[in-house]
């Protein structure tokens, strides 16, 4: 997931989207209590594992990599699809 954003921007044409589905956490929290056991059991296995926040980590990592949150939609099974879209470069 730390590469996904930086690697998209720079093939993604102003305005391109990159979109990302999957379990995050949202503000800290899980959406569901079996979505926090898996994490916790992934995070057992080797700290650098586990769901990832969707404000602070990839936020992060969009800021860093010129993407922007154009819509976030939740599907089934506590879920998220994320919707990025590059930003346009500056001159």
């Amino acid at each position: 997931t730390s590469t996904t954003p930086v690697g998209a921007a720079r093939v993604l044409a102003d305005g391109g989207r990159l979109c990302v589905y999957g379990p995050f956490t949202t503000g800290g929290e899980h959406t569901s209590e079996s979505n926090a056991d898996f994490d916790r059991s992934l995070r057992a296995r080797d700290p650098s594992w586990g769901y990832r926040d969707i404000e602070r980590d990839l936020g992060a990592l969009a800021d860093k990599a010129g993407v922007a949150l154009l819509k976030r939609i939740a599907m089934p099974a506590n879920n998220f699809l994320l919707v990025y879209a590059r930003c346009a470069a500056e001159e």
